[in-house]
């Protein structure tokens, strides 16, 4: 495969113009092929995917269930305009419509999440007449103009000046609390007087809607603490504001729900989702639109739309993974595998590791906050590092790959999201992994003590 493996690289080094990158040094891995939880090189070097990639494949790689849902639905229909009515379209609106919670009972399809953002903020601002909308400064919600505008992260300033009426605010982050909190209870009230005031100052009457994550993703896999979505759910109502939930990232089984807001028992107006929902097997996204929204558009004009909304290939994969959750019984998996497996171990590492800050997530989706000292909380690098300051994370990240698990890593955080399929086993050999490369942040931690030699035990 050494010649493939070669036109591979020189095709895309020639190319292929990267996203979020300096386009000169720039070495992409050649994968030849993947399978379940694992993916691999030409030279035959195994990973198992604990980024499940961009947190997307929830089924892993080559599900037999997509791959043939694929392949029937290109036997009857490869494509159709969205005016059209096809049966893929309609059966998955049907049956994402059935798991979602409230009324929220239509399905508007994209192309994936930075478009459900963009279609959300324009239905939100169409249905109330007005234009601010109100995201929180840890977010990303897509790099398209609405959504990059919406991103509070530093990803967003290359974009700017953006979108006029997007205002950030805090959102609750206890382990590096704004407001000096000590408790989650104190937290959540913290973080929602602060909104409250945010919009006192610009003004509620003038806010069409408050975007969030349900569960921040790639900014911290931070868990709203109790009564914070309920109480953003309250300033909504009371100021008639439309509440959206991006779960393009924690939708569909992530955190072991089928809508990560079902854990908290609120109910939206509008919920952004892409990814998960058929493991972007074929590009797939969509807004999932309360009754009280659709109903603006019952007499009016939608002035939105895309060529290939609702395709008819992504669509029959959206039906076959809904089939494969509930006959696989995953959601439960989910659950388990992160309340008996991933939990417990992350603990342990936090025990055995002096760079780890703290370890948060539910589900199969958990991060690791790495410090140089556990006392100030001081990052192992710093906010938005480059260059030699992300050494300790290089060099970690490269150590994981090195012993087969390949990770997802933001700023000061190593992410774990591997695949729901995963089994107890893949996930346990995978943890392992992670806690020897740990041993690598260790060695940048002020007073670092030798770490406990014995592995993790679940």
């Amino acid at each position: 495969m050494e010649g493939k493996e070669q036109q591979v690289r020189l095709d895309d080094s020639e190319h292929v113009f990267h996203s979020w990158s300096a386009q000169r040094n720039l070495n992409s891995l050649p994968i030849e092929g993947a399978a379940g939880c694992f993916f691999w090189d030409y030279e035959g070097h195994r990973y198992l995917d604990f980024a499940s990639q961009l947190v997307y494949a929830n089924l892993g790689h080559q599900h037999p269930a997509l791959v043939a849902a694929i392949e029937d639905q290109a036997s009857i229909l490869c494509t159709v305009g969205p005016s059209f009515a096809n049966a893929a379209r309609g059966e998955l609106a049907r049956l994402i419509a059935e798991r979602a919670p409230g009324d929220l009972n239509h399905v508007f399809f994209t192309n994936g999440g930075t478009e459900a953002n963009e279609h959300a903020i324009r239905m939100a601002r169409l249905h109330t007449g007005r234009v601010k909308v109100l995201s929180a400064y840890r977010s990303y919600h897509g790099a398209t103009a609405a959504s990059i505008a919406a991103t509070g992260e530093p990803r967003r300033w290359g974009s700017e000046p953006g979108l006029p009426g997007i205002v950030h605010f805090l959102g609750p982050y206890l382990y590096r609390s704004s407001f000096g909190a000590e408790t989650e209870e104190q937290e959540a009230a913290l973080a929602l007087a602060h909104l409250r005031q945010v919009l006192e100052f610009e003004g509620p009457s003038s806010v069409a809607a408050i975007l969030l994550e349900t569960v921040v993703g790639t900014n911290g896999v931070l868990l709203p603490p109790p009564g914070y979505l309920a109480g953003v759910r309250a300033l909504c109502d009371e100021f008639g504001i439309v509440m959206i939930c991006d779960e393009v990232m924690v939708g569909f089984g992530r955190i072991g729900e089928w809508f990560a807001v079902q854990a908290w028992d609120v109910v939206p107006d509008l919920i952004t989702f892409a990814k998960g929902v058929n493991s972007g097997y074929v590009p797939l996204g969509g807004v999932i639109v309360s009754a009280k929204v659709r109903a603006s558009f019952l007499d009016r004009s939608y002035p939105g739309g895309l060529t290939y909304s609702g395709h008819p290939l992504a669509c029959s994969v959206g039906v076959a993974s809904i089939r494969v959750f509930e006959e696989t019984h995953l959601l439960s998996h989910v659950r388990e595998m992160g309340e008996t497996v991933m939990g417990p171990a992350l603990e342990q590492m936090a025990v055995r590791h002096p760079s780890v800050g703290e370890v948060r997530g539910r589900g199969l989706m958990w991060a690791i906050e790495l410090v140089k000292d556990r006392d100030t909380k001081e990052m192992l690098v710093p906010f938005n590092a480059g260059g030699s300051e992300n050494e300790p994370m290089t060099r970690l990240a490269q150590r994981c790959r090195e012993l087969g698990v390949w990770p997802f890593t933001h700023f000061n955080r190593l992410h774990i999201a591997p695949p729901l399929v995963i089994s107890r086993a893949e996930l346990q050999a995978g943890l392992e992994l992670v806690d020897q490369a740990l041993l690598v942040a260790d060695e940048y931690c002020e007073g670092a003590r030798a770490p406990i030699a014995d592995p993790i035990l679940i």
